[in-house]
């Protein structure tokens, strides 16, 4: 295979990549905040799918569960709470690198970036029936935008800044 960069060569791979976990972090203060953000954004969706699934995927998602037959929209609840709780473990993990292993922020930026649009891309191919347009994409479109400039604020270290002047 390819062999991997020296330590010395790519600044943004060694903070993605950290060869140490540990709790300094490099990047800009502004992405720990829009990290926190995002993480709280997404415990409280997590735990919204989990304990009120049916309010979430009727209104915030627009699925018509009300058209389904009982089994049915038993099983869009079902569903709904086993990915809230997915969603949930990737939060704890992340609430942890914010405690404890900051150096891991722009990597868990880029696997919660990896994981959103994944699902986007599997939604294109299997999409689910909605009905008009469901106030949970303005949601994640924030989300979005938040995971996207805090994982480019994240990789972009003081040590890069004075590198390139």
């Amino acid at each position: 295979g390819m062999p991997l960069p020296a330590t010395g060569e790519n600044p943004m791979f060694k903070q993605l990549f950290p060869q140490r976990v540990d709790n300094t972090y490099r990047g800009y203060k502004l992405a720990l905040w829009f990290f926190a953000l995002v993480v709280l954004m997404k415990v409280g969706m997590s735990l919204n799918s989990i304990f009120n699934g049916y309010f979430v995927a009727s209104s915030a998602d627009g699925i018509p569960l009300d058209t389904f037959t009982s089994a049915g929209a038993q099983t869009v609840v079902s569903l709904f709470a086993i990915w809230g709780l997915a969603q949930l473990v990737i939060c704890l993990l992340c609430i942890l690198v914010v405690v404890r292993y900051r150096s891991m922020i722009p990597f868990m930026f880029a696997l919660l970036l990896l994981e959103h649009l994944s699902r986007k891309l599997i939604l294109h191919f299997l999409p689910i029936a909605k009905t008009g347009t469901p106030p949970g994409f303005a949601v994640n479109l924030v989300l979005l935008a938040l995971m996207i400039v805090g994982l480019a604020l994240s990789l972009r270290s003081q040590d890069n800044l004075r590198a390139q002047e």
